[in-house]
């Protein structure tokens, strides 16, 4: 590295705490540090290039370098930098993508508020629940149920729905009342012998029966990813979503979409409730909304919710929540032209067009050594290392992940460890032929992990 590559490293080790990180391992190792993208690729301080299978964070759908985005990034700075969207203010970037979001989600789905991120999203989304409830004379109905491994965020109140160990311990989560069930992963979860419906059936029992253990008057929403990203990419199993709408909706419970993840385009679909058939109450919207080139989030929710929270709005005055920077005009004007960019250029449907050659390049690593499964659907896949025999993962826990992704990132592909899963995500711009010289860099990585298992004795 030359010597400014080297100051920043210093000056990173000093002075900055990452998130997801060992700080005292990065204390050792030091920052990968990134200075360019283009398109599908990013390019390190030494100038080599890695294809970023995990689109930043499963968020960058048009790519690194999209100089539109950064166009109207520039013009709205110019026009109107920051506003408020505080107290009858407003802005024609906000109003237009609320407009927007209104017209893209489902019909049922009319009114948008604002955030800066999923985690603030879901976090107002439980304050939004819990004021309803309030203001239907119901405070009694607070409770949440969610899913072992879902991900829905790390503030206090969604790093709690949230249910990944690694995001409770030391934090004294989960702090709200939320209950946390089965993964709906028929590989993993299936018992021996019991057939996907059977599975299926089971999840919805254990999901009925602690409506009515806990009490249906006390259970005010169910939240779930349409396909789980973060916690390891799971896909549900056949009539599991119909079943678990079905369930709330014969309780009076709100059905909640977490589509941070999976919503414009990733699963091949608008969004994950439309490949599932999920009519939810309140979906959660993130990361693709501005390809993360600005932070953004956005909770949409039907008339009956607005209505009961509008209603109370009235009896007390005012909706006492908000952040400075809801539906701030530069991100929604970065948003509203990152959705353009993907209905224009259809990348929606190319995300569909690809499934088929992205899925089966992976699955084509099926009888590596030591995977377990392969699975996802549209443009998102988990790789989960494990004894084919026995389902058992490699000891010690999550090594062969993190190996397999150093070693892709030294072949110059990024990918994210997840607990025993390794996960990829490209960008919704990939063709083909970068969905090739992805496999061909993941080859390369696997072939060496053998390698290294062998020498470790893991196989």
């Amino acid at each position: 590295m030359n010597e400014l590559s080297n100051s920043l490293a210093a000056a990173d080790i000093a002075h900055q705490i990452h998130p997801y990180t060992n700080a005292r391992a990065h204390e050792e190792k030091g920052p990968m540090i990134i200075t360019k993208g283009d398109g599908i690729r990013v390019y390190d301080n030494t100038g080599k290039d890695y294809i970023e299978g995990m689109a930043g964070l499963w968020s960058v759908a048009v790519g690194f370098s999209e100089e539109r985005l950064a166009k109207a990034a520039y013009d709205q700075m110019l026009q109107l930098p920051y506003y408020h969207t505080f107290a009858h203010k407003s802005h024609e970037p906000s109003i237009r993508l609320a407009e927007k979001l209104a017209e893209m989600t489902p019909d049922h789905l009319t009114k948008c508020f604002f955030t800066n991120s999923g985690s603030e999203a879901n976090d107002t989304i439980v304050k939004m629940v819990w004021f309803l409830n309030n203001a239907l004379g119901r405070p009694e109905k607070k409770k949440f149920i969610a899913r072992h491994k879902g991900y829905h965020g790390i503030t206090i109140a969604s790093g709690s729905l949230t249910g990944l160990g690694g995001n409770h311990r030391d934090f004294d989560l989960p702090a709200i009342p939320v209950t946390h069930l089965t993964t709906p992963h028929y590989w993993r979860e299936g018992a021996d012998g019991e057939s996907e419906a059977d599975f299926t059936a089971r999840l919805l029992k254990e999901i009925e029966d602690t409506i009515i253990a806990e009490g249906p008057e006390t259970i005010a929403a169910f939240i779930g990813e349409p396909v789980i990203g973060a916690g390891g990419v799971f896909v549900p199993p056949e009539g599991y979503w119909p079943g678990v709408q079905a369930i709330c909706r014969k309780y009076d419970i709100l059905l909640v979409a977490d589509e941070v993840i999976n919503g414009f385009g990733r699963l091949g679909t608008p969004f994950g409730s439309e490949r599932y058939d999920i009519q939810p109450d309140i979906m959660t919207l993130s990361k693709q909304i501005s390809s993360s080139y600005m932070p953004l989030a956005a909770i949409m929710v039907t008339d009956a919710v607005y209505d009961a929270i509008a209603d109370n709005t009235a009896k007390l005055g005012t909706f006492g929540h908000g952040f400075t920077g809801s539906g701030h005009p530069v991100a929604c004007a970065v948003g509203l032209e990152n959705l353009k960019i993907i209905e224009e250029d259809d990348l929606m449907g190319n995300a569909a067009r690809m499934e088929a050659p992205f899925q089966d390049g992976l699955r084509a690593f099926a009888d590596h050594p030591l995977i377990g499964e392969i699975r996802g659907v549209g443009l998102i896949a988990g790789i989960e290392f494990a004894d084919k025999a026995t389902k058992a993962n490699y000891a010690p826990a999550g090594s062969v992940a993190a190996k397999a992704a150093a070693l892709c990132t030294e072949e110059g592909l990024i990918a994210r460890n997840v607990y025993e899963t390794l996960a990829l995500c490209p960008p919704l711009i990939v063709t083909e032929e970068d969905i090739a010289e992805i496999m061909t860099r993941l080859g390369r990585a696997l072939d060496r992990l053998t390698d290294w298992a062998k020498s470790e004795g893991i196989i």
